[in-house]
């Protein structure tokens, strides 16, 4: 299992502008800031869709650690 803190603190890389969501254009921005800029807008869609359960289009933090709880 997980430490939700430093989930927390993750989830709060990807989450840019801090509305307890994650998009894909997010994910695709915080991703290249680590370092890898090769993730592009349908890989960092497919990425997200898959720990979206409630597909809205946007990962939550609770879709997040479930996702890291598996």
């Amino acid at each position: 299992m997980a430490d939700i803190d430093s989930a927390r603190e993750t989830f709060g890389r990807f989450d840019v502008d801090g509305d307890g969501y994650v998009t894909p254009e997010e994910f695709k921005h915080a991703m290249a800031e680590m370092g890898d800029p090769f993730v592009t807008g349908p890989v960092a869609e497919a990425v997200i869709a898959s720990k979206d359960a409630n597909h809205d289009g946007k990962m939550s933090f609770d879709e997040f650690w479930a996702a890291l709880n598996k």
